[in-house]
């Protein structure tokens, strides 16, 4: 089933400025690999070596935290969108 990635402007470059990517995936995972197979090294700046969402990383399935959901192992349905929201740093 296609599924909408939203990539953030950090992640851009990983995807050639592309705001959102199109892949066939069934579960977070899967379209996080559907990704990185199109648009190499993008995984490994959302997740850790062993398969985990970085910890200053989010990502959401139609503006639900997978954390609280699923985790990785969230199913995804035609057309569901899932954004990517590196944490923000800033202060003064």
């Amino acid at each position: 089933m296609a599924v909408t990635l939203l990539i953030p402007a950090p992640l851009r470059r990983f995807t050639n400025e592309q705001a959102s990517v199109q892949v066939e995936a069934g579960t977070v995972a899967e379209a996080l690999a559907a990704l990185d197979a199109e648009y190499p090294g993008i995984r490994e700046r959302i997740c850790e070596p062993d398969g985990r969402l970085r910890r200053f990383v989010s990502v959401f399935v139609n503006g639900r935290d997978v954390r609280s959901l699923q985790g990785l192992e969230t199913p995804l349905r035609d057309g569901d969108e899932v954004g990517i929201i590196p944490a923000m740093a800033g202060g003064q």
